[in-house]
């Protein structure tokens, strides 16, 4: 991870007993998660559990990584209050390998790696997906940096749509595209924001 955003960064950011982001889903994810089949889902830098905790709910065997113990610990509480089975893993994602042909679902809101790492985990979660399987993702595009709502102050860490493509070769894309929309979540992210969403698919 690039440094100033390790795991002892994001366990002090969810210190504390509130849900930093909230404890509803994303809502693009929550928008096109229905488009997903049916099968285990895998959430990266998962942190509290919101979308993970929400596609359980929907019937996925679902499994929140995350390098933060602080947040997963969250995720667990979630997933027991509202009654679902959760798995969670501790992990890096540098060194988070992604078993090949194992997933209906990868999803990854806000994940902002430095683009040589950001570029091996998504070719991992390419390759981690079954034919049919869907990659969901929402990020801050460069243009975010005009906005004071959320997301890393460095350019190099939020992806375009063009760099995106390019990074998920081998997947066809039902959505990709760069737009500015109101994100509320939770105390961190509140505001106009530019943001980049994907929806693509393992043929």
């Amino acid at each position: 991870m690039s440094p100033g955003f390790d795991a002892e960064f994001w366990n002090t950011r969810y210190a504390g007993g509130d849900f930093v982001y909230g404890t509803a889903p994303n809502d693009f994810v929550a928008a096109v998660a229905d488009r997903l089949p049916p099968g285990p889902v895998l959430c990266l830098a998962e942190g509290e559990g919101r979308n993970a905790v929400w596609l359980a709910a929907r019937g996925h065997a679902v499994t929140a990584v995350d390098q933060a113990e602080v947040a997963l610990a969250k995720a667990r509480r979630l997933a027991a209050e509202r009654g679902v089975p959760l798995a969670t893993v501790v992990a890096d994602l540098a060194g988070f390998e992604i078993a090949a042909g194992t997933w209906a679902g990868i999803v990854a809101t806000w994940l902002h790696l430095p683009p040589a790492l950001r570029r091996t985990v998504f070719a991992r979660a390419a390759r981690g997906l079954r034919p049919g399987g869907g990659f969901i993702l929402e990020a801050y595009t460069p243009a975010q940096l005009a906005f004071a709502t959320g997301g890393p102050r460095d350019a190099a860490l939020l992806p375009t749509a063009a760099q995106l493509r390019a990074e998920l070769a081998g997947l066809e894309f039902e959505i990709l595209r760069e737009l500015e929309r109101d994100v509320s979540e939770g105390t961190a992210h509140t505001g106009r924001a530019a943001v980049v969403q994907v929806l693509a698919r393992k043929p």
